[in-house]
């Protein structure tokens, strides 16, 4: 494999059939109908102040593990309390240890939208996902081709289920902007090298300007001067944060908070 991303995609595909032999499609379809935990994801990002999606998770491909006494619910309880408006749960067993289950988990115990956080190869993903108790899923669109882009985002659409749609590239910000309804993250992380570089905003975000939906910027901010920065020159006050969060609470500080309170 030449990259990360190739492995992780190549272990997702063994994971998927796993599930498959446990869970049809008619069994998930039945467990949303009955599932009453969802709420509007995009909804909750707000136009003209900073939104902040908090990231849960153990570990990272680039970071190797981020917190040892790893418990989500009462993280994401920290999260609520300092104003985070949504909240991105890993799911991703291998390279982020985390778990579907992490996600009823944490709506049982705090009231706000959850991003499942994975690398989502088939629509048979969505079902399951939504099955958990997930309100968003994300499509990396540098992780599959555009026909099963199109596919999983029909899904989602046919579920209700809210979209990200993550972006690194120019060409793929361009290809996002035919997902009319979806939410577009530009990820400054390059997933195959894991290098992360804040200018990929910046460039993007020329391309997406006139995207009718919300724009997010995911990946390498450190500080509440990065966002106010990234706002005044971008208009884009959507941020999905997360090892920066994470390390932050381990040290009682305050940055979601910060971070929440610039004015836009």
């Amino acid at each position: 494999m030449s990259n990360i991303l190739e492995k992780i995609i190549s272990d997702k595909r063994h994971g998927i059939e796993k599930y498959k032999k446990s869970y049809k499609v008619e069994d998930l379809k039945n467990k949303i109908s009955s599932y009453k935990n969802y709420l509007n994801f995009k909804d909750k990002l707000k136009k003209n102040q900073i939104s902040v999606i908090a990231e849960i998770k153990k570990a990272s491909p680039s970071a190797g593990i981020i917190m040892e006494n790893y418990d989500p619910k009462v993280i994401a309880k920290q999260y609520l309390n300092s104003g985070a408006s949504c909240l991105s749960i890993l799911t991703e067993e291998n390279y982020f240890k985390g778990k579907l289950e992490h996600i009823n988990e944490v709506k049982k115990e705090v009231k706000l939208p959850v991003l499942c956080k994975d690398f989502f190869i088939d629509p048979y993903q969505v079902y399951l996902a939504k099955s958990f108790g997930a309100d968003a899923i994300l499509i990396i669109l540098a992780a599959i081709d555009e026909k099963t882009a199109k596919e999983i985002y029909r899904v989602a659409e046919e579920l209700s289920i809210n979209t990200i749609v993550e972006v690194h590239t120019d060409e793929e910000a361009k290809n996002a902007l035919n997902f009319k309804n979806a939410i577009i993250g530009i990820n400054n992380r390059n997933l195959k090298t894991l290098k992360t570089d804040i200018k990929t905003t910046y460039d993007l975000h020329k391309i997406l300007i006139n995207h009718t939906g919300p724009l997010i910027c995911e990946s390498g901010i450190k500080s509440e001067k990065e966002v106010e920065e990234i706002t005044k020159k971008t208009k884009i006050n959507n941020f999905l944060i997360g090892e920066s969060l994470l390390k932050d609470l381990e040290k009682n500080s305050s940055l979601l908070k910060k971070i929440i309170q610039i004015n836009t």
